[in-house]
């Protein structure tokens, strides 16, 4: 028996979808079923339901995006860092290993060797590092408090897409913003990254943090290319900012992570995901077959 919290979001969903194809038993859980932020009610509710491990896909992003989190800190910080430490809590009294949904955008750029971050590497975009988003300060806080936890994987989830549209996807929101901003990145599918976080504690790998992100980077001139070529939004006239100065004067409230991450560790315990081109463009084929 799986526990899932937070399985009604975007993220959640894609975690439910997975467990429900493949046969799995869980229970879902919201804020509205459980208020799980109560160790002592999460406690009694892992005790009742027998669930021999926990899903954490719960959290603060902000509406329509993390320039929200500037205005929204209480909530920003106790969603995301608050909230895992009494998770772990709970686990930890219950005697249950758990997998924790973080984020890759606490790091800024391509990595110390220019090939992409890896786990050991201290966050730099971050309020240590600074300057940062208020949301990734916070991501980064909630893996500093499950910094000592032995029995917790840490999954590092960046900029998710699939062939959903839908507000909280990538590729929706490139089709959607006037004018984007052109960066390298590293990316996750979506239901790739969730077969991946439920292939871990399947295969019982060794806990610890993972880069859950397809191989490779792209730029945001190479989606646009993709999507152009697909024939989705035919009547879109992508354009781009000149440089990230005018980005952040005209557009933006906060700085964004733009970051490669090397995902080497994933598949060194034998999981592999999807180079990230190819999977950029089965998406889109998806899509397509989705909106005919």
């Amino acid at each position: 028996m799986i526990l899932l919290l937070g399985g009604k979001g975007y993220v959640g969903s894609a975690f439910r979808r997975r467990l429900e194809r493949q046969e799995v038993p869980f229970l879902s859980l919201s804020r509205a079923d459980l208020d799980y932020s109560d160790t002592e009610k999460l406690s009694k509710a892992i005790r009742n339901s027998k669930a021999s491990f926990l899903i954490n896909c719960a959290g603060f992003t902000g509406r329509p995006n993390v320039d929200a989190c500037e205005s929204q800190k209480a909530e920003t910080l106790f969603g995301n860092a608050v909230l895992p430490g009494r998770i772990a809590a709970a686990c930890n009294e219950t005697g249950i290993s758990w997998g924790h949904v973080s984020s890759g955008c606490i790091f800024s750029g391509d990595g110390p060797e220019g090939s992409g971050f890896r786990e050991t590497d201290t966050p730099n975009f971050d309020f240590r590092s600074g300057p940062s988003s208020f949301y990734s300060g916070s991501k980064s806080l909630g893996e500093e408090i499950l910094y000592d936890e032995t029995n917790v994987y840490l999954w590092r989830l960046r900029i998710p897409f699939n062939s959903y549209p839908g507000p909280r996807n990538y590729l929706s929101k490139l089709m959607s913003y006037d004018r984007l901003l052109e960066a390298r990145n590293s990316i996750s599918h979506l239901e790739e990254f969730a077969e991946a976080c439920c292939q871990c504690f399947e295969k019982q790998v060794p806990f610890g943090i993972y880069h859950v992100t397809n191989p490779g980077s792209i730029l945001t001139s190479e989606i646009v290319k993709m999507i152009q070529e697909s024939g989705i939004c035919p009547e879109k006239t992508f354009s781009f900012f000149e440089s990230e100065e005018e980005f952040m004067k005209v557009a933006a409230i906060t700085p964004r992570s733009n970051c490669v991450l090397s995902s080497d560790k994933l598949a060194d315990v034998g999981i592999q995901m999807t180079p990230v081109h190819d999977a950029v463009e089965r998406a889109l084929q998806e899509w397509s077959t989705t909106q005919s």
